[in-house]
């Protein structure tokens, strides 16, 4: 009840205050090609859960049945002038606090992936899907995107084993340094699937 407690308040004044600025952004995308200004993908949640997770769009309309499908690298052509702003800035993930007053997503949690890709965990990595899913976590200050699959699944891992106040803390604020640093900003939407190595 806690965590829930602080995910509204830090999501709701998050979002108040940055009202403004989503509003110029949602503007800037429509203005910018055509379709709306959100992006709804469905991911997985809690315990297995399916949600549409809402981000601003950054890609062209229909990106996800163009080229390389769900997968995202840098120079993608399908991003929008708009779009690499949004995301070098992460300003795309705004709409994320919307998820977290649903109940959907929290502040600090492994990032939600797609189910075609939960379909794929080992026993062990399922138990990624302890916890609510959030805005950032333990792996996304700690390479993000960089990492191969089973890299970040294992640190989200030992973020669930290691959960405390005072680790979301250092993720909050790691995070906060990261988008003001501009420190491995960049990532995709669902970077390529990587099977973990086989067992010897």
């Amino acid at each position: 009840m806690v965590r829930r407690a602080f995910d509204v308040v830090v999501a709701g004044t998050a979002l108040l205050v940055a009202s403004p600025v989503l509003a110029l952004a949602i503007v800037a995308v429509r203005l910018e090609s055509r379709g709306g200004a959100f992006y709804r993908q469905r991911r997985v949640g809690k315990d297995g859960r399916p949600f549409d997770v809402l981000k601003l769009r950054t890609m062209v309309t229909g990106a996800e049945h163009m080229g390389a499908g769900l997968a995202v690298s840098e120079g993608d052509t399908r991003i929008t002038r708009v779009g690499r702003l949004l995301r070098r800035t992460s300003l795309d993930e705004l709409p994320n606090l919307v998820n977290v007053l649903r109940g959907e997503m929290a502040i600090v949690g492994p990032r939600p992936t797609v189910p075609v890709q939960v379909d794929r965990y080992t026993e062990r990595q399922r138990g990624r899907l302890a916890v609510k899913p959030g805005i950032t976590g333990w792996a996304q200050v700690n390479g993000r995107t960089e990492l191969p699959w089973d890299e970040r699944i294992e640190l989200d891992l030992w973020y669930i084993e290691h959960r405390s106040w005072r680790l979301d803390l250092r993720i909050l604020w790691l995070t906060v340094r990261m988008v003001f640093g501009g420190e491995g900003l960049y990532r995709g939407e669902t970077p390529a699937w990587r099977d973990p190595p086989s067992e010897p």
